[in-house]
């Protein structure tokens, strides 16, 4: 049961990593907005392309947007902590758990 407990740990720190640095994306994509940046330039294009698809669903289910500030980056924000802190959590609970 040592291994499957580690590979769970394994399994669920990695995903704690990329989650973490979804998080910053949507954060670095969220202050480009305000400036308004080359749209040909390819790490908006890249960081665009990591988010609008996330982005787009946020907004179709939940239209917040009040005036012309668009809250759905704080929606997706806050996914991903809930994801963090319920996923990854239980992940590594369960792990300690095989030990």
């Amino acid at each position: 049961m040592f291994v499957a407990s580690r590979l769970i740990e394994g399994i669920a720190l990695v995903l704690q990593i990329a989650l973490n640095v979804y998080f910053w994306i949507v954060i670095i994509r969220a202050i480009l907005s305000w400036v308004n940046p080359d749209p040909y330039n390819p790490i908006v294009r890249a960081l665009y392309g990591m988010t609008d698809p996330v982005l787009n669903i946020i907004r179709r289910r939940l239209p917040v947007v009040f005036g012309a500030v668009d809250l759905s980056p704080l929606l997706l924000i806050l996914f991903i902590y809930f994801l963090e802190i319920f996923l990854v959590g239980t992940l590594l609970d369960f792990a300690r758990q095989l030990r």
